[in-house]
C-alpha cells in the first residue's frame, strides 16, 4: 500500500502513465481496425458481441502477460541465428502475425475487388465467416499485438501498476471506439479498402521488424494519417457533389412546365 501511495504522489509516475496510455492507444489502432473489418463480416446481430468478446480477450491476454513479465522480457533473447540475424521468440511471433495480417488483408482486398472470384488460392467461397472463426482470428492478432504492447510498456516504465492501469484504460477506450469505428467503416466502402491497405502495411512492418529491420512506428502512423486525410477530402468532395446534383435535380424539376389539361 505504501508503494502505491508513493507512486501516486510521484509526478514522474503520472507523466509515465499518460505517455504509456497514449502509446498504447496508438498501438491499439491496428488491433481495432482488424477487429472492425473482421466483425463487419458477421451477421449484424452478432457483430457487437464479437467486438466485446474480442477486445475483452485482448484485456485478459495483456493482464496475463503482465503477470509473467519476467518471461515476456526473455522473449527478446535470441534462440537461434539465421541469415546473420539472431531470432528471438518475439521476432518469430511478429513474423507469424505479420504474415497472417498480409495474408488476411490480401484475401479481403481480393474479395473486395472481385466479389465473385473463381476457385483460386484465396478460396472462392462467399467472403463470410462464422462467429467462432472470427473470435479465433481476433485471438491470434490479440496475441501478436499484446506481446508487442507489453514489451513496449516494459521499455517505458518499471512499475507494474502503471502498466496495468494503462492497459485497462486503453482497452476501455477500444471498447468505446469499436462500434462507432466499425459502423463508419461499414458505411463508407472506400474506407474498407483504405483500412485493408493499412493492415497490409502494418503486417509488412511486423515482418520487417521480426527480421531485424525496424521501421519506426511514427512513419507508419504519419502515412496512415496522411492517407486518412486524403480520403476525408475525397469523402467531402463526394458529399458536396451529391448535394449539388440533388439541388440541380430539384431545380430542374421545378423549372419544367406543367402539362396541359
Amino acid at each position: 500500500m505504501d508503494y502505491l501511495l508513493q507512486l501516486a504522489a510521484d509526478p514522474a509516475a503520472w507523466v509515465a502513465l499518460a505517455t504509456l496510455i497514449a502509446m498504447e492507444v496508438v498501438l491499439g489502432i491496428d488491433n481495432l481496425i482488424f477487429i472492425s473489418i473482421l466483425t463487419n463480416k458477421l451477421p449484424e446481430a452478432e457483430r457487437e458481441r464479437a467486438r466485446r468478446i474480442g477486445i475483452s480477450l485482448a484485456l485478459i491476454m495483456r493482464l496475463a502477460l503482465l503477470g509473467t513479465i519476467a518471461f515476456i522480457v526473455q522473449l527478446t533473447e535470441p534462440v537461434f541465428t539465421a541469415l546473420g540475424h539472431g531470432f528471438s521468440w518475439r521476432d518469430l511471433i511478429l513474423i507469424a502475425g505479420g504474415l497472417f495480417l498480409v495474408w488476411k488483408a490480401t484475401k479481403e482486398i481480393h474479395h473486395n475487388v472481385d466479389p465473385d472470384p473463381g476457385p483460386d488460392m484465396f478460396d472462392g467461397r462467399a467472403a463470410t465467416i462464422g462467429f467462432s472463426a472470427a473470435i479465433a482470428q481476433i485471438l491470434v492478432l490479440d496475441l501478436v499485438f499484446s506481446v508487442d504492447s507489453i514489451i513496449t510498456a516494459v521499455g517505458m516504465t518499471d512499475h507494474i501498476p502503471i502498466m496495468i492501469i494503462a492497459v485497462v484504460v486503453t482497452v476501455l477506450i477500444m471498447l468505446l471506439a469499436a462500434t462507432p469505428l466499425a459502423n463508419f467503416i461499414q458505411a463508407n466502402p472506400t474506407i474498407v479498402m483504405l483500412a485493408l491497405a493499412f493492415l497490409l502495411m502494418i503486417g509488412t512492418a511486423l515482418i520487417a521488424d521480426g527480421f531485424g529491420f525496424h521501421v519506426p512506428k511514427e512513419f507508419i502512423y504519419v502515412a496512415m494519417a496522411f492517407s486518412a486525410a486524403v480520403e476525408a477530402l475525397n469523402m467531402l468532395a463526394r458529399t458536396r457533389e451529391k448535394k449539388r446534383a440533388a439541388q440541380r435535380a430539384a431545380s430542374g424539376g421545378e423549372s419544367q412546365p406543367r402539362a396541359g389539361p
